[in-house]
């Protein structure tokens, strides 16, 4: 059996410990490398000859990234997670516990259980690589740092620093982790191993005292300071999680107790909270997300198809989408892009949308200005179709208008190559429909972008009756090249995302005709678990989007979608939401930071509002809208799996992760469950409740989707 840890020996008495799992692209921590790490440790425990022990990855760009999560998912009890987290611990332990003087040398991911393998080494060292990365991303699965990370790292960095870590998931670059104290030395990736060596040759030193701001010197350095520190996080959690995620205050327990009570209580409240997370519903949901989308990684969305490599893109209209897709074209996939648009000025805004993102990293020292400059050069502008005869891919940006999207296929058809991908950013529009005008309808497809454009992850791939495999997967392949999590749905009316999306603001809109405040109705879906609440959300929209999009949801799909008439009210009195400053809240400058709500708009809609229902009840009535409506997607085959429907709903609108997504969600509640509470809302509010059939067969025979 080949080994995953390597020794040898330098003539200078320094030990070289190559980790390299075979088989594996990176290296994970896997349960059952502790009798063979135990073996190498005792090794250097009984040879005099060695000096000094230096541990390096054999990968070629990473160094540990994590520990293998599948082995939580082998636990049965919380009990076997327990007995995880403790064999890390003797481990770990035994390492730190060596005479001789270990240093980690760390180029790549050092990540979760890889970061808290080095920091039971004596010194780090990592390369100044840009693959380099070091951080504890535990919380983002529900879970916290179980192999010592809650005890070595405020040990190492400060409380405040290490907290900020813990409870964010943030990674760290290699210059940043200097400055905190979190590596000793940084070098270019060339010298790492020499430089290693030779800090092992030099012996154990004491590691600097990390440089604090004063005030985390007066805080952390008293028991009654420390206090403060905890509750603030506490506060700051509660607000962030409204409760939802167990992980959190669990991480600040672990902390507080090792802190107060040594590290020996710390590890073991540790290895006890991580345990009782690794069982949790809230992590098996946010692990469940996890593998989906790693799973999703290696499908092309088109079978056995493979993807044409796109080597250079046009992007249609230079607007807030239009700019945002040409700005993740450049910066993330480096592939070069032409924006056409009609006007001058068109072009400007998307070119300083890009520069305006890039500039930011360069504020920030992510990025040097020569970087922001070659990323910028690779975007172009034009008012004609000039330079766009070789583009592998055109992304049509312009408005929601058949006509003029007809228009732009036939000039596309006219000006590029045969094998030219049309593309379009719809959010409603069929794309059967747009591809009426194509002679070849094989190259259209619908790629749609959630706003904004930088920070959505989510893309909907939109194939219709007659788009090519090909295509399909050419396009998948784009967007995962620009950072995006693609999932391929069928063609239809609102596709998969604003069409779940539309059911449950309209149900929000008749609970504030009914009378409930817009801060209640806000309030009541963030504490169920969204990151907006659905008020705020039609706001940063746009109500005349959403007006938009209703008459042709309601036009194909049916009575349901039909959005209450009291809204034309608001388009009257011209209100849009943020981008013309009036909407549901008050904006400009006269609004601070915590949002106010316009109380003129309820005068505007003809309503009071009255007494506040139940939160709860309030955000059911909204949900149970959207998990109906997604379950009818899957039917009528608009996404090929619960898992696609899942992932678009979590990134797509901020579905709640903790709950695994619309599907994960109805397999909790119990199909029969929520059949009868549909049943409820349908004797009381009208057939817009009516449970579809594939739910109500799924109640009879008791089944589930995972």
């Amino acid at each position: 059996m080949e080994k995953t840890f390597n020794l040898t020996r330098r003539d200078d008495g320094i030990a070289i410990l190559t980790m390299d799992v075979p088989g594996e692209t990176m290296n994970t921590l896997k349960a059952q490398f502790g009798p063979e790490i135990s073996e190498i440790l005792a090794e250097f425990k009984s040879d005099p000859h060695i000096r000094g022990l230096v541990l390096i990855s054999g990968k070629k760009d990473s160094f540990v990234a994590g520990a293998d999560i599948s082995m939580l998912d082998a636990c049965k009890t919380a009990g076997d997670a327990k007995a995880l987290s403790q064999q890390g611990h003797v481990v770990f332990n035994e390492l730190e516990a060596l005479k001789i003087p270990v240093v980690a040398a760390i180029h790549g991911a050092c990540l979760g259980g890889g970061l808290e393998l080095a920091l039971a080494c004596h010194q780090r060292v990592c390369s100044d690589d840009g693959k380099t990365m070091l951080g504890v991303p535990e919380v983002q699965l529900g879970l916290l740092p179980g192999g010592g990370g809650t005890q070595r790292l405020p040990r190492l960095v400060g409380i405040t620093t290490a907290l900020d870590m813990m409870l964010t998931g943030k990674q760290i670059r290699p210059k940043q982790a200097l400055k905190m104290g979190l590596v000793n030395d940084v070098v270019p990736q060339t010298i790492l191993l020499q430089t290693a060596v030779e800090m092992a040759l030099a012996g154990k030193r004491a590691p600097k005292p990390v440089k604090k701001s004063l005030v985390n010197r007066v805080l952390e350095g008293t028991s009654f300071g420390r206090n403060i520190i905890f509750d603030q996080a506490t506060k700051q959690v509660e607000k962030k999680t409204q409760g939802n995620y167990p992980a959190p205050a669990k991480i600040i327990d672990c902390v507080r107790q090792g802190i107060e009570k040594g590290m020996q209580k710390g590890l073991e409240v540790e290895a006890s909270h991580f345990a009782e997370l690794v069982v949790s519903k809230e992590s098996e949901a946010l692990r469940s997300i996890f593998f989906a989308t790693t799973e999703m990684k290696k499908e092309t969305g088109a079978g056995g198809a493979s993807p044409r490599k796109v080597k250079k893109a046009v992007i249609l209209g230079g607007g807030l989408m239009g700019g945002g897709i040409a700005s993740v074209t450049t910066t993330k996939a480096k592939i070069p892009v032409r924006v056409k648009d009609i006007s001058e000025k068109g072009l400007s805004n998307a070119l300083s949308y890009a520069y305006k993102l890039l500039d930011k990293g360069v504020k920030r020292r992510h990025m040097t200005p020569a970087a922001r400059d070659n990323l910028m050069a690779l975007m172009t502008t034009t008012t004609e179709y000039k330079g766009v005869k070789d583009a592998d891919i055109v992304v049509e940006a312009v408005f929601e208008d058949l006509a003029l999207k007809h228009q732009m296929v036939k000039d596309i058809e006219r000006e590029c190559g045969e094998h030219t991908i049309f593309a379009s950013n719809t959010s409603s529009l069929p794309i059967s429909q747009i591809a009426e005008a194509a002679t070849r309808p094989e190259n259209v497809i619908g790629l749609h972008y959630f706003s904004p454009v930088e920070k959505m992850p989510l893309v909907e791939v939109i194939a219709h009756a007659k788009t090519s495999p090909e295509t399909i997967a050419t396009t998948v392949a784009f967007a995962r090249k620009q950072g995006k999590t693609p999932i391929v749905v069928q063609d239809g009316a609102g596709f998969y995302v604003n069409r779940i999306l539309a059911l449950y603001m309209n149900e929000a809109a008749q609970l504030l005709l009914e009378g409930q405040s817009v801060e209640h109705l806000d309030k009541a879906l963030v504490k169920f678990g969204f990151p907006v609440g659905p008020i705020t959300l039609l706001d940063e929209v746009g109500i005349d989007v959403g007006a938009k999009i209703s008459p042709i949801l309601e036009k194909e799909l049916g009575e349901r979608f039909k959005a209450p008439a009291a809204f034309d009210k608001l388009l009257g009195d011209d209100r849009k939401g943020r981008k013309n400053g009036k909407g549901f809240y008050q904006y400009g400058a006269s609004s601070k930071k915590a949002k106010v709500v316009d109380e003129t708009v309820y005068g505007v809609l003809g309503i009071k509002p009255s007494t506040n229902k139940d939160a709860k009840a309030v955000a059911e009535r909204c949900v149970v809208q959207m998990l109906n409506e997604a379950v009818r997607c899957l039917d009528e085959g608009i996404i090929t799996s619960p898992r696609d429907g899942d992932i678009g709903a979590i990134f797509g609108i901020g579905f709640p992760p903790f709950l695994g997504g619309p599907f994960h969600y109805i397999d909790t509640l119990g199909a029969a469950n929520l059949v009868r509470i549909l049943e409820g809302y349908q004797s009381q509010f009208g057939d817009r409740f009516e449970p579809c059939e594939r739910l109500k067969a799924m109640a009879q025979e008791n089944k589930r989707f995972f």
